[in-house]
């Protein structure tokens, strides 16, 4: 039963028949026409001669550069625009003192303005009544000495 066959095989395990394939062939891509190079844009061909002797004719090929990369701040843009809104708050928040502090200046300067007026006015007032110079008419009243005794007038 293990008996080598003709083909170095054992009995046993004989093969099925080989089948054979032939691709089928594809069609060719039609291309894009050729677009005229100008001279400028084509690269050079570079020979490299190696320790053997055998040289190597081919294109420069430039290596790849990697795209650059963007340098990350260390403080994150969204702190900064904390901290540039806190400026600008603290900011507002001065010149609205500075808004207050004015106005309540501003209060005090016409409360004293007004006492002010208040005095020079009670003042010619008082000069008025109390002047004895230019007495124009009037009634002159003169009082003497009376005596009241029990509710009584005596004058």
């Amino acid at each position: 039963m293990n008996e080598p066959t003709a083909y170095g095989r054992l009995a046993g395990h004989e093969t099925a028949a080989v089948q054979v394939h032939t691709p089928t062939p594809l069609t060719p891509a039609h291309t894009a026409p050729l677009m005229p190079v100008q001279p400028g844009t084509i690269p050079t061909v570079a020979s490299v001669v190696l320790p053997d002797g055998r040289v190597i004719t081919g294109y420069a090929v430039e290596p790849a550069k990697p795209e650059p990369v963007v340098a990350k701040s260390a403080v994150s843009r969204r702190a900064v625009n904390i901290a540039l809104g806190g400026i600008g708050f603290g900011a507002v928040c001065g010149g609205l003192v500075l808004l207050t502090t004015f106005i309540a200046a501003l209060a005090a300067l016409i409360h004293q303005l007004i006492i002010l007026a208040a005095v020079i006015f009670g003042g010619w007032v008082a000069v008025q009544v109390f002047s004895a110079s230019g007495h124009s008419g009037g009634t002159t009243v003169n009082i003497r000495k009376a005596v009241i005794k029990r509710n009584k007038f005596y004058g």
